[in-house]
């Protein structure tokens, strides 16, 4: 049961649906900007009501289902949860629809652990996140970073985040799904780490280089 509900919340995930927003809107979202199947590149090529929908949608994909299983007692909290809850992040990131190429899985992280804390780790997540923007910003003088500052603070909120389960004394299976969400967010946004840490803004990779919201 558990790796069926697994093999479900992973196509789930998989539903690439910015970047079929992107198509309705005529906009390739592979040739804007760093050719991320995302979100961002959809507000950035079709106009903020897209790129709301975008995240909308990837929001719920990862909250929906899975809130289902948990309210529903179909999930426990053992380490079945931890697999069933790690599916959709894969699913956007490693999307069948796109090759097993996608997205950088940011707003469908929201949706799963929205729906595994009732929203409190989502929260925290949000306010780490919104701590680290504020400081880089006090630090450019009020200007914007850059996309690959984005991606950095992404996987350090995440990294982060790591503090706020151990206090509120989350079980195991819990720091399962937060080890996974990390690797993938490390990876998907690798590029952009790396072009932060050595220096080299915008240079990211466009369309078809890897996994690149």
């Amino acid at each position: 049961m558990i790796l069926w509900l697994a093999a479900v919340e992973f196509l789930c995930g998989a539903l690439m649906f910015s970047y079929w927003l992107g198509k309705a809107a005529r906009k390739d979202l592979r040739q804007v900007g760093d050719g991320n199947p995302g979100a961002f590149n959809l507000w950035q090529s079709a106009g903020y009501h897209w790129g709301l929908a975008g995240i909308l949608l990837d929001f719920m994909k990862g909250y929906v289902p899975l809130v289902f299983l948990v309210e529903s007692g179909m999930l426990g909290r053992d380490y079945g949860m931890t697999l069933v809850a790690v599916a959709p992040i894969l699913g956007h990131a490693f999307s069948p629809f796109l090759k097993f190429k996608g997205g950088k899985a940011i707003a469908v992280t929201f949706g799963v652990w929205s729906a595994l804390t009732r929203f409190e780790a989502a929260l925290a997540y949000a306010v780490i996140l919104a701590v680290l923007l504020a400081v880089f910003s006090c630090y450019k003088k009020g200007k914007y970073a850059s996309r690959e500052a984005d991606g950095f603070q992404v996987v350090v909120g995440m990294a982060m985040l790591s503090i706020f389960l151990l206090v509120s004394g989350y079980s195991l299976p819990f720091w399962g799904v937060w080890l996974v969400n990390l690797i993938v967010l490390t990876y998907a946004n690798r590029q952009a780490i790396r072009s932060f840490l050595t220096g080299k803004g915008g240079k990211l990779p466009r369309s078809g280089d890897g996994v690149t919201l």
